[in-house]
């Protein structure tokens, strides 16, 4: 028995040696680096968790703020100057506008070629940040139809009745000014909306562009001729000329004028100084003045010169925008008991 024992554990010290010849081969140490996984061995451990640095998208703006950084952008604008007479349209596509300025409601467009008949050149005293200063007068485009008080035109004649008729942008009087047509005058009716009809519009109808967008041929200057002697004239009496008439826009005041001799019963002044700015004159029956009255407003007409009174200028009333309705405050006096 003991001899059987003895052999068994022979034969099984013998086999365990006999395999730990079969040793394993070394475990290689684990790769840190990205990089190095392309040199590594196939049996290599990668480090999954080696720290690599990942470059992230820049922010996009959003498009509306870049065209709101567009929109908000001063516009350049060069200095202009146009005498009356035809210019072409220097630009894709332009506004045309009751008004001098953006706040004139827009009555026609033109497109770059497009001929215009300068008017008169005007310029604003003040004007928002974009908005053009310069603009032109131009003949309102035949293709574009005015409006008028219906009942102030002949039913039957189709003809003006009162003495000056407004022409408006629109069927209201809300609506700006572009031009007047005189008592008598036919007028063509294109349609009618309750109180207001439609007309073709007469040759004196006009509405406004931005200048700079407006181009004229330079005119070759004339050679003055030279002066020939002639006989000294007899002298002449001085005669007092009224300037032209032109397109302004002021701010100011309304106030009644309190000469009975002056131009017109109402004035435009300044609150600041209490100077008379210009006398206010309407021949739009529907519009009173007396409405206006202690209100600031900005105003936008011709002016011109009456000869009785030179000093201020009377502004023919085109359009009126309420600025303030109570412009005047009437502060009580305290008395003491």
């Amino acid at each position: 028995m003991n001899c059987w024992l003895m052999l068994g554990a022979t034969l099984a010290t013998s086999a365990i040696a006999q395999n730990n010849t079969n040793a394993l081969p070394p475990i290689p140490a684990p790769i840190t680096s990205p990089t190095d996984t392309m040199s590594a061995p196939a049996n290599a451990v990668v480090n999954t968790n080696a720290s690599a640095v990942e470059s992230k998208p820049k922010h996009v703006k959003h498009k509306r703020r870049k065209l709101a950084a567009v929109a908000s952008a001063p516009i350049t604008e060069p200095t202009v100057t146009l005498v009356p007479g035809p210019a072409t349209v220097d630009v894709k596509n332009i506004n045309v506008r009751g008004q001098a300025g953006l706040r004139g409601e827009i009555v026609a467009h033109l497109n770059q070629g497009d001929t215009v008949t300068v008017l008169d050149q005007m310029n604003l005293d003040k004007h928002k940040a974009g908005e053009p200063a310069q603009w032109a007068k131009i003949a309102l485009p035949a293709s574009t139809h005015v409006w008028v008080f219906a009942a102030f035109v002949d039913a039957t004649s189709k003809t003006v009745l009162p003495k000056k008729l407004n022409l408006r942008a629109g069927p209201g009087e809300n609506y700006s000014v572009l031009g007047v047509v005189e008592h008598g005058t036919p007028v063509t009716e294109i349609t009618t909306k309750g109180k207001w009809m439609q007309i073709d519009p007469p040759a004196n109808a006009y509405a406004f562009v931005a200048a700079m967008y407006l181009q004229q041929e330079a005119v070759a200057a004339t050679p003055v001729p030279q002066p020939q002697p002639v006989a000294p004239a007899p002298p002449q009496p001085v005669i007092q000329t009224i300037p032209a008439t032109r397109v302004v826009t002021h701010e100011g005041v309304v106030g009644p004028v309190a000469s009975i001799g002056a131009p017109t019963a109402y004035k435009l002044y300044d609150p600041d100084t209490y100077q008379t700015i210009d006398y206010l004159y309407t021949t739009a029956a529907n519009l009173d003045l007396s409405r206006y009255n202690n209100m600031r407003i900005v105003v936008t007409g011709e002016e011109s010169l009456d000869e009785r009174w030179k000093n201020t200028p009377v502004l023919t009333v085109e359009s009126i925008q309420v600025i303030d309705t109570d412009a005047v405050k009437v502060i009580p006096i305290k008395h003491n008991h």
